[in-house]
């Protein structure tokens, strides 16, 4: 008796412990079918992504993004855009591309139910249409973790999840060496870089990242490029 109680409870742990693993890694693909990078890419081709704007530091990236002709998506907070609507508008109107990163990236978001989620990626949507006129089909999930109720939401909304191969852990630390050394070690064709455009230490790691893709002739293109999808249908919802 002792011993089939023991297994019970050792089964449960395990099973806690896969579900917890499969939901923090997002390339795992437990929940939700994520496009982290493009493993069949030979050319020297990266994407960069940024999470968490607009901020003010948002328009320091984009003159780094223009003195280096570098293209990038932004994965943006609804609450954000609220902020600095002008931003986005730029981000915009300077070719790069812009996603949903849900309306409060809170930290309970991993405990929202289907519903919530649902209304947060289409207030989302609805803010950020303004500017691109297109239905957005970019979705990058607050932290990166999947669920259940992520993916019953998206069987609605129809959003493609992007994630990544390359994360700076920029917005853990503040240690630019180490941010700009961990990046370089995972540099390979066809990578997905995740950065954040909310800090002055990720735009000293930017310069610092594109003089390095430059030198070693890296070319940055779009998540659009570089996957062969589409970040925005043409009619809007």
């Amino acid at each position: 008796m002792a011993i089939n109680l023991w297994c019970f409870f050792a089964i449960i742990f395990i099973w806690i412990g896969i579900n917890t693993i499969g939901s923090s890694i997002i390339s795992s693909n437990y929940h939700v079918k994520a496009f982290c990078n493009n493993p069949l890419e030979t050319e020297k081709k990266i994407a960069l992504t940024f999470d968490d704007g607009p901020s003010e530091f948002t328009l320091q990236v984009l003159e780094l993004l223009k003195k280096y002709n570098a293209k990038a998506t932004f994965f943006c907070i609804g609450k954000n855009i609220e902020k600095h609507p002008e931003i986005i508008q730029k981000v915009v109107e300077e070719g790069h591309l812009v996603g949903n990163h849900s309306y409060s990236h809170s930290k309970f978001f991993d405990f929202y139910n289907a519903r919530q989620i649902k209304e947060e990626i289409e207030k989302t949507d609805a803010l950020l249409e303004k500017f691109t006129s297109k239905k957005i089909n970019f979705f990058r999930p607050p932290y990166g973790v999947t669920t259940p109720s992520i993916r019953r939401a998206l069987k609605i909304t129809g959003h493609k999840t992007i994630g990544w191969n390359i994360r700076s852990l920029d917005g853990g630390t503040k240690n630019q060496e180490l941010i700009f050394n961990r990046i370089i070690k995972r540099v390979s064709p066809g990578g997905i870089v995740l950065l954040h455009d909310t800090g002055s230490h990720s735009v000293l790691v930017l310069e610092q990242f594109l003089q390095f893709l430059q030198q070693n002739n890296y070319e940055v293109v779009s998540i659009e490029e570089l996957l062969n999808l589409n970040a925005y249908e043409i009619e809007r919802r």
